[in-house]
């Protein structure tokens, strides 16, 4: 019991370490969302959103792009209110304009860019974004491959519920 105890004392200890407890996120300081979380997706369901999308993305790998999302989910949430890290959340990215998110402070490149977010956009800046827009703070190298950067947008789009226009 005595070791128990030392052990949830121990992780409470260290999950509050460092972090005001004032509903932020320890990250940003910014408040967390009061929105509702999107009701779960069945397979079948993600599925058949996946094929109504255009090719390439209709045949896409989900599971691919989940873990090609691995490489972006240190600085990105994408669900409905998720926090901005280093990066801003990215649900509702799908015809956004450039540098929307609210309390998230953008590179003045991608606030000048005129870019309106869609799979094409997104595919040319995952493959190298300081390339593509010279001057912004994204420091992620890209993906080479073109069947990654397919199944990571794939994924975007099914995980954030995109509707095809």
């Amino acid at each position: 019991m005595r070791r128990i105890l030392a052990t949830a004392l121990v992780a409470t200890s260290l999950a509050a370490c460092g972090q005001q407890q004032t509903g932020g996120t320890a990250e940003t300081g910014q408040q967390a969302s009061s929105a509702p979380a999107a009701p779960e997706m069945s397979d079948a369901e993600k599925q058949a959103l996946l094929a109504s999308y255009p090719a390439p993305y209709n045949t896409a790998d989900l599971a691919n792009g989940e873990a090609k999302f691995g490489l972006c989910r240190s600085c990105h949430t994408i669900t409905p209110g998720g926090a901005n890290m280093t990066g801003p959340n990215l649900h509702g990215v799908f015809g956004r304009k450039a540098a929307q998110v609210a309390n998230y402070k953008y590179s003045d490149a991608l606030k000048n860019s005129g870019i309106v977010w869609d799979a094409s956009h997104l595919d040319e800046w995952l493959a190298k974004p300081m390339t593509y827009l010279p001057g912004t703070k994204m420091s992620f190298a890209g993906l080479k491959d073109a069947k990654d950067r397919t199944d990571l947008i794939a994924f975007l789009m099914v995980e954030t519920g995109h509707k095809p226009q």
